[in-house]
């Protein structure tokens, strides 16, 4: 990046430090940042989502959608979430490509399980063998949000579920005794209220999501994790103009300062939000207030 890194063997320490923070390889690790803070900006409402349905499903009256509600907090929330992120990656990607093939290729004669191989036509392939690097990438982004977005939903779920059947009961027996419908109750009543309920939990939940970005490596895609660890490590002359030891601890290092002041700038965000919400509310932090006052 600067004009003095065209021979780094004549640079003192402190410019061959700049020249080699600022090199191709070290603006991936930079934009790798971005990526960690995209999949949080866009799993976490997709998250919110997918657990405010799975609530809704779980206390509803129609028996066969609680069941699916209530199946769907217990199975996600009672498997390790390592074995639902290496399952679902390959699952959605497999159930995508069969919906393109049976649209794509209605005359195809063949099993599209074919022993251990799943095997679909040449045009339902996601991405196709043809597309753009940034396409493959885009496409294994997309299914690692979605992943997040499933598994992350379920906690959700069960945070919000709880939530709701805090909410006073008196305060849904008052809606319906003004004669508000059932629908009328849930959306004006219900929901409403249930938020200060559910923040604290959603907070614990917001920084589990954080601390599980790093999973994205697991996932194939080249987040921050990979960058640190692909950078730390060894390297000689032979294969880079600036050889250094094993640097991993400190790339690392760095990598636990940057999660510490994410997670710090979190607590203090959801603190100002907790207060805002449970001002005037019932709740002890509305009592703290109040007595405060």
């Amino acid at each position: 990046m600067f004009g003095f890194c065209a021979d780094p063997d004549t640079l003192g320490n402190v410019a061959w430090m700049a020249c080699y923070l600022t090199t191709g390889k070290h603006m991936a690790i930079y934009l790798s940042v971005g990526t960690v803070l995209l999949l949080l900006a866009i799993t976490a409402p997709a998250a919110l989502a997918f657990g405010f349905a799975g609530a809704s499903a779980a206390r509803s009256r129609i028996l066969p959608l609680s069941w699916l509600g209530r199946g769907y907090i217990a199975v996600v929330r009672g498997v390790p979430d390592i074995a639902f992120f290496l399952f679902f990656v390959i699952a959605l990607d497999q159930f995508f490509e069969w919906i393109r093939h049976e649209v794509k290729c209605p005359d195809w004669d063949q099993p599209i399980r074919q022993g251990n191989d799943f095997v679909v036509c040449a045009e339902a392939k996601l991405p196709l063998g043809n597309a753009a690097q940034w396409v493959h990438e885009t496409y294994g982004f997309f299914l690692a949000v979605l992943t997040f977005a499933i598994v992350f939903g379920a906690f959700a779920a069960n945070v919000l579920y709880g939530a709701m059947r805090a909410v006073p009961r008196a305060q849904m027996e008052t809606a319906e005794a003004y004669g508000m419908s059932p629908r009328q109750c849930y959306w004006r009543i219900l929901v409403p209220q249930m938020w200060v309920y559910a923040l604290p939990g959603l907070s614990n939940l917001w920084m589990v999501l954080i601390k599980a970005t790093p999973l994205l490596f697991l996932l194939g895609v080249e987040d921050i994790v990979y960058w640190a660890r692909e950078l730390g490590g060894a390297k000689t002359a032979r294969f880079t103009d600036y050889p250094h030891g094993d640097w991993r601890m400190w790339y690392f290092l760095a990598l636990l300062v940057f999660y510490l002041l994410f997670t710090r700038v979190s607590e203090i965000v959801l603190d100002r939000i907790m207060k805002r919400l449970t001002h005037g509310q019932a709740t002890s932090g509305g009592e703290a207030q109040r007595n405060a006052a």
